[in-house]
């Protein structure tokens, strides 16, 4: 009779257990937790995100255990090709017919502007990691759109703001031909004259150049005590190496990178680097916990790579993303992002980040300064950090957004 009531018992949990555990799964889609990352995988921007943003992600979902709440997560990797057709064909693919939950992006502008208007009209998580455009934010702007790195109005005013600092009042821009040079220029511009400095003139090229002669010259016929960069990747390589042989510091110019990661500086050298002040969101080398980080990266990634900024906050995007997923007991967009705003952003890379309305993580910036060959004392030791820069100085107010989701 006891054997009957503990087999009765014991159907009745099993039949019970049946009940609930498909429920705790109910809410996530086909069984499954699928990232998607996107960006360039083999051109010019390759190093700035590549593959080493997908480690990034492969670890954060590592430090979850491969699952949330007992779902699995996994990962699948398109190269955007610097191509919008190509980008969003790939990204409607995913989210319409290949089950991806999410895209981690470090698209360019045009890519990502594009992209995110997919996300928002099918309700997936879009989280920035990489690019700059200052409008996945502000004027396009969107629900489903959050940015974890840094933007033009971010890198500009770090740049701009310690070189004015130093009485250099006059620049000259060489810009990259399209959406993301274009803006990071303007909001350049907007600080150099609000501060009483000003634009003696400026000159594209177009993206993946490798001749900047023309450029050279005409900056340094302009006079400029500054010549900002407004282009990243290959493209920045490439123009400080050239303006290397032109002799331009020598002559009496300084140039000023709007931006910079710590992957330029490796490729390009410290000979030609030192003495570069820029804004970073996070560097490999700033503390214990960075560095057993890079540890782990550079097993998969091989030991002469190091995570730059934007390939760190790659991990802090998804690590909050699973981390919603599992408060949330749901991977539908609408209720993901709800979690993901209802606690601050906490982690080795990010402390205390509130994500506000229009999607900016309101992440405190790093001030660098490129180390001298001599003060550099063991691999991609690259930065001197000079101090903080409090996250309500250094991103966009949003008495000053074009957002319309920071008034509703």
């Amino acid at each position: 009779m006891n054997y009957i009531r503990k087999s009765g018992c014991l159907a009745s949990l099993l039949a019970a257990t049946a009940l609930v555990a498909p429920q705790a799964h109910a809410d996530i889609s086909d069984g499954v937790i699928r990232i998607g990352v996107m960006n360039d995988q083999s051109g010019p921007y390759a190093d700035n995100c590549g593959a080493g943003s997908v480690t990034s992600v492969k670890l954060a979902i590592e430090d979850h255990g491969g699952s949330i709440n007992g779902v699995p997560v996994e990962v699948v990797i398109a190269d955007d090709q610097n191509k919008p057709d190509i980008g969003v064909a790939q990204a409607l693919k995913w989210v319409e017919s290949e089950g991806v939950d999410a895209i981690v992006g470090c698209s360019a502008s045009s890519i990502a502007l594009a992209v995110q208007d997919v996300m928002k009209e099918h309700e997936k998580p879009y989280l920035i990691a990489g690019t700059a455009t200052s409008d996945t934010t502000n004027s396009k702007c969107s629900p489903m759109g959050t940015n974890w790195a840094y933007d033009t109005y971010t890198l500009a005013k770090g740049s701009v703001m310690a070189q004015l600092a130093q009485g250099l009042d006059t620049w000259y821009f060489i810009t990259v031909d399209y959406t993301f040079g274009k803006q990071w220029q303007e909001d350049a511009t907007r600080f150099i004259e609000e501060n009483g400095g000003k634009v003696l003139g400026s000159v594209l090229h177009p993206l993946g150049a490798n001749d900047f002669s023309s450029q050279l010259l005409q900056a340094q016929a302009s006079g400029a005590k500054v010549i900002g960069i407004a282009n990243a990747g290959s493209d920045l390589a490439n123009v400080i190496k050239q303006a290397r042989e032109f002799g331009i510091a020598e002559a009496g110019q300084k140039l000023a990178p709007l931006g910079m990661q710590v992957n330029n500086v490796h490729g390009i050298g410290l000979e030609a680097m030192q003495g570069l002040i820029a804004s970073a969101p996070a560097y490999w080398d700033e503390n214990d916990e960075t560095r057993a980080f890079t540890k782990r990266y550079e097993a998969v990634m091989g030991s002469d790579r190091r995570p730059n900024e934007s390939q760190t906050v790659t991990y802090s995007a998804v690590n909050h993303y699973l981390k919603a997923i599992e408060a949330a007991g749901s991977d539908a967009g609408p209720d993901v992002m709800a979690s993901m705003r209802s606690m601050p952003v906490n982690d080795l890379f990010t402390k205390d980040a509130e994500i506000r309305a229009d999607g900016v993580v309101m992440r405190d910036m790093l001030q660098v300064q490129v180390k001298t060959p001599s003060e550099s004392q063991y691999d991609w030791d690259y930065y001197k950090i000079l101090g903080t820069l409090p996250a309500e100085d250094v991103w966009r107010p949003a008495s000053e957004s074009q957002c319309p989701l920071l008034t509703e």
